[in-house]
């Protein structure tokens, strides 16, 4: 997370001085001091995060990729004339271990065009999906699949 937050720090200059960089090592470390300090941060975090690096890579691609064809389906749904939709409310169950599964989880599915994660608690979810078509297979969606490789894989 230091490398990132010096990475923006430059990236915003414009420019790369040697004032720029110690200015930024310094910033970077007070901003790195503060979230680990007050947001509950830790440095096991930034290793998480590095050896999970390409799966996380894959799930946001698949996650791009499935954004968009939700948003066919719901343009179909839309201007298609003779076609009325049907809302679902749908509840389902994980078995997700972990809080950042389950969250990105839940946040997955309210960018992904016609559904809305309306309830999270424990691993039961409550999702709205504008019609009934695009809630078959929620629960164990490509979402879920790659969710639960991330936390298998140590």
């Amino acid at each position: 997370m230091f490398i990132l937050f010096f990475l923006v720090w430059v990236i915003f200059n414009g420019q790369f001085t040697l004032e720029i960089a110690v200015f930024g090592i310094v910033i970077a470390g007070a901003m790195y001091w503060f979230i680990c300090k007050f947001l509950n941060y830790k440095p096991g975090y930034d290793l998480f995060l590095c050896k999970k690096a390409p799966l996380l890579i894959h799930y946001l691609i698949t996650l791009i990729i499935e954004i968009l064809k939700a948003n066919g389906a719901v343009f179909k749904m839309i201007y298609s004339a003779e076609y009325e939709p049907e809302p679902a409310i749908v509840h389902f169950q994980t078995d997700l271990k972990t809080t950042f599964a389950r969250v990105l989880l839940a946040n997955s599915i309210t960018l992904t065009p016609g559904t809305i994660t309306v309830s999270l608690k424990d691993n039961i979810y409550t999702v709205h999906c504008l019609d009934k078509e695009l809630a078959m297979g929620i629960d164990s969606s490509v979402f879920v699949k790659l969710l639960e490789r991330i936390e298998r894989k140590d």
